[in-house]
């Protein structure tokens, strides 16, 4: 496969510098938001793959990567939803004749998504939750404890060999271990630290019955992150969102099967329509 990187750039948007990294450059703009400790390159091979079809951005969330961190920013979900919408609108997407831009998320990127949606009706063509928490006031908390964030990303900053990682994502080859310690060392632990709260503190629920986009929900089948209730309560609150399931991955869905990861969303990309796939209750 021929490379579809063009660049990496940094605008001026909601009041911060953002970063992204662009693929493909031809087609319906696509927006992906990484998850809570991922910058940009990280995701770097799925941008490739969505560069084949799509004019794709891959962003550093604030407080990651290229992107403005810092003591003096806010964190909180709102903050993050209002950079992607002035993104869009800065880069000139939400009015393109190619259509409006569809936004990909990943665990914390799809609460963005969500949010953002809501609070910028009509400015995005197609939304993708892949595996966003469902924690919140009341729930089940979400499964990953923050150690895992926390632990690895101070070894980050101190400095470590890739190997250091290894505890950490046990199932990742060498080349992801390298990139993943190249990159973390650039998350500000107070930004993890407020989305991790949020994860708890910050309902995402209440926001569903507003998309009024088409929508696709990816579930990995081994994540722990979305149950077979979960999915009900989603689908009751939301009847036209689409399910499916990744049933071999857990939650970092496309390192653990790639092409199961892109059989579940292009049908969706191309149609706006996916077969329904729901796991089954354990």
């Amino acid at each position: 496969m021929a490379s579809t990187f063009l660049y990496g750039a940094h605008v001026h948007a909601n009041g911060i510098r953002q970063h992204f990294q662009r693929f493909g450059g031809h087609g319906q703009p696509l927006i992906l938001i990484p998850g809570i400790t991922s910058p940009a390159p990280t995701w770097a091979f799925v941008g490739e793959r969505f560069g084949q079809t799509h004019d794709t951005y891959v962003v550093d969330v604030r407080g990651r990567g290229l992107s403005s961190g810092g003591p003096e920013l806010d964190y909180g979900l709102d903050a993050l939803a209002d950079d992607l919408i002035a993104l869009a609108c800065e880069l000139g997407l939400e009015k393109g004749r190619r259509g409006a831009p569809v936004v990909v998320g990943h665990s914390m990127g799809a609460r963005i998504a969500i949010r953002a949606a809501r609070r910028a009706p009509g400015a995005f063509g197609r939304l993708v939750l892949a595996d966003p928490p469902v924690s919140g006031p009341g729930r089940r908390a979400y499964p990953a404890p923050l150690t895992w964030y926390v632990d690895s990303l101070r070894l980050a900053v101190h400095g470590m060999d890739w190997r250091a990682l290894q505890p950490f994502s046990p199932t990742w080859g060498e080349a992801d271990l390298r990139l993943r310690a190249e990159w973390l060392a650039t998350c500000y632990e107070p930004a993890i630290l407020r989305a991790f709260a949020d994860f708890h503190d910050t309902d995402i629920h209440a926001d569903l019955p507003f998309l009024g986009c088409p929508t696709q929900l990816v579930v990995a089948g081994k994540g722990g992150v979305i149950l077979p209730d979960d999915i009900a309560e989603i689908r009751a609150l939301n009847p036209a969102i689409v399910v499916t399931c990744v049933s071999g991955a857990a939650h970092m869905i496309p390192w653990d099967d790639f092409d199961g990861f892109f059989a579940a969303i292009d049908p969706f990309l191309q149609t706006g329509t996916a077969p329904v796939v729901i796991p089954p209750k354990p």
